[in-house]
């Protein structure tokens, strides 16, 4: 019996430690380790999130940099407005006045063609006589320096020629002739003759074989030829008009019929394009008009090829 009693107080004694622990840890805490003197032990695993549900918000992704203009804030000035400038007036100062003009026939017109010839505009001699020829080439000069291409030489497209061109010489203003001067026929060198070439177009004055004057000349055409042969001057008349043409002949001498040397101002505006109908056109006035004063009636007419 006493040995069974021994047995049962061990038992005893380990009832009564466990109930002081458990009254000690209702003391110090709920928690393990919190009491002093207690050992670390490892926490409680966490708990894995719960799956998100319908309500639940999606998970954001992080946003990506954005490649737009920023918008200006509140305190930055908006952009002055362009300035819109207003159309040209247009010109109210007057054209420039004009000097000649087709039809002008002057010393100055003279002067305006060997200009005009010095820089390659006028590719024949002066003769005064403002025609088409000099109109076109006035033109050229205008439309080459930028000016309006009227034809007409105003004070802006004299004053550039002059600036641009020296003064011209006597020759320059009154050449002999555009052409050579043809050997003369054996007819002309004897007496005082009007010596003209139809194979050179040209007028010489000769008087016993000697060139006193030359000018260029243009005869008729196939339908009205000038007649050829010796004559004589039977007639002169300085400011004549043709009563068969109603044409002005200014300076005519008169040789075989109808045929006339005198002064043509076709011939003078458009040079070789045209014909006479039969006379012998002259283009520089100056020339004939002293040739007029000249000749005599009875001086004899050579008309050769």
């Amino acid at each position: 019996m006493p040995r069974a009693g021994r047995a049962r107080r061990p038992r005893a004694r380990g009832l009564a430690a466990a109930s002081v622990v458990a009254v000690a840890a209702l003391v110090t805490g709920c928690e393990p380790g919190a009491a002093a003197g207690a050992q670390d032990v490892p926490s409680p695993p966490a708990r894995a999130a719960p799956p998100p549900t319908a309500s639940s918000p999606a998970p954001t992704a992080p946003a990506e940099p954005s490649t737009a203009a920023p918008r200006p804030s509140a305190s930055t000035p908006a952009p002055a407005p362009a300035t819109v400038r207003p159309a040209p007036e247009p010109s109210t100062a007057p054209p420039p006045r004009v000097l000649m003009r087709s039809g002008s026939e002057s010393d100055r017109v003279r002067e305006l063609q060997a200009r005009l010839r010095q820089i390659g505009h006028f590719g024949r001699n002066p003769t005064g006589y403002y025609g088409s020829v000099t109109a076109d080439a006035v033109r050229s000069f205008q439309a080459k320096r930028g000016f309006a291409t009227t034809g007409s030489t105003d004070e802006a497209t004299w004053r550039r020629l002059l600036a641009m061109t020296r003064p011209p010489t006597d020759a320059e203003l009154r050449p002999p002739t555009e052409r050579p001067l043809a050997t003369p026929d054996k007819r002309c060198l004897e007496g005082r003759v009007l010596c003209i070439s139809k194979k050179s177009r040209t007028l010489a004055w000769m008087i016993d074989g000697r060139v006193v004057s030359a000018m260029d000349v243009r005869f008729g055409s196939e339908y009205t030829p000038t007649r050829e042969g010796v004559f004589e001057v039977f007639w002169k008349s300085r400011d004549h008009v043709s009563t068969l043409y109603d044409t002005p002949m200014p300076y005519a001498l008169f040789f075989s019929g109808g045929q006339a040397v005198h002064y043509s101002a076709d011939f003078a505006a458009n040079g070789y394009g045209g014909a006479s109908h039969g006379c012998v056109n002259v283009r520089d006035e100056k020339k004939v008009a002293a040739l007029f004063d000249q000749v005599k009636n009875g001086d004899k007419v050579v008309v050769s090829w």
